[in-house]
């Protein structure tokens, strides 16, 4: 029960610090989340309920992130805005000693240059996490979305 209890205080470590670096527009850091071979997926909840794999963004490895990040920084163009993240429970559902699977809830709060916030998104992480150097990083981050659609553009990363 106290080793369960360490992993579980990891991953919801890991999954502050993520949030973290993304409400606070530390987003060079957010590939570093990450595996190298790791993949980041935003696909809506219908899609990934019915097994459709058209995803709003998916990431093969911490390059196609970084490229993501480079783009966002220079070459994009949208509304200066701002996230917030509120989290629900993390819930491990599933360890192995290579692995371990988590599910958590999250609300993303958008707040434009105009000052106006707005629940921008709802949803889960469907996330796998393995140990790296001591680190704990994502192997795999699903960002499934509860909307039909996504509001504005995304550009930043959920």
């Amino acid at each position: 029960m106290e080793k369960n209890l360490q992993i579980w205080w990891g991953l919801s470590e890991l999954q502050s610090r993520y949030v973290h670096a993304i409400d606070n527009n530390l987003l060079e850091a957010w590939p570093g989340f990450f595996t190298e071979d790791g993949t980041y997926t935003i696909i809506s909840r219908e899609n990934a309920d019915r097994g459709l794999p058209a995803p709003v963004i998916h990431c093969r490895n911490q390059m196609m992130m970084r490229d993501r990040i480079v783009a966002l920084r220079h070459a994009n163009i949208f509304e200066a805005h701002a996230y917030r993240h509120a989290l629900g429970g993390l819930v491990i559902e599933s360890m192995s000693d290579e692995e371990v699977r988590t599910l958590s809830s999250y609300i993303v709060v958008n707040t434009g240059a105009a000052g106006e916030s707005v629940v921008y998104q709802a949803g889960c992480y469907r996330d796998t996490v393995v140990k790296q150097d001591g680190e704990w990083r994502y192997k795999e981050k699903r960002v499934i979305y509860d909307t039909s659609r996504v509001q504005t553009l995304l550009a930043t990363p959920i």
